[in-house]
């Protein structure tokens, strides 16, 4: 399932133009960003919440994503963000998520240890790369109420469809 409707803290990268505003040559974007599993691993889904530097939600994105772990679908939810942000044409993105340990592996705090996330790590460093200027940050769960309900709704709507 796909819905899109039109409607920090963490290391920043390059010294892009002035981000004060979405103009045409600077847009930024905040990403909230989530992915569950609905057991471990389990039918799994992502959201995101893409808004504009107004805070106007430009998009949210509900999808399944097969099953896999919880922190599988956290980085799914990155990458499908990031990929979303370089779509509608930003140059700096804020990504906001509810998982501290996918936070703190982007920006280097923490190391990446599980096998199966190391190159999930490596293609959100790489697709970070391509924007001006970027931060991620972790904050509680009901910070991020958007995207979680988004997750949610992708994983209700798979298993009403089964």
């Amino acid at each position: 399932m796909s819905v899109t409707n039109g409607g920090g803290a963490g290391r920043s990268r390059g010294s892009g133009p002035d981000s004060s505003g979405g103009s045409a040559t600077h847009r930024v974007l905040t990403l909230h960003v989530d992915g569950g599993a609905r057991g471990n691993p389990g039918p799994a889904a992502v959201g995101i919440v893409v808004g504009d530097a107004d805070g106007e939600v430009v998009t949210r994105i509900a999808e399944t994503i097969g099953v896999c772990t919880n922190n599988v679908a956290e980085y799914t939810a990155l990458l499908r963000g990031l990929r979303c942000a370089k779509e509608l044409g930003a140059s700096e993105v804020r990504v906001i998520n509810d998982s501290e340990l996918i936070a703190k592996q982007v920006k280097g705090t923490y190391r990446v240890k599980h096998p199966a996330m190391v190159p999930l790590h490596a293609e959100a460093r790489r697709a970070l790369a391509g924007f001006e200027r970027w931060s991620i940050e972790s904050v509680p769960r009901a910070r991020n109420a958007g995207a979680d309900a988004l997750v949610n709704q992708a994983l209700d709507a798979a298993a009403g469809a089964q």
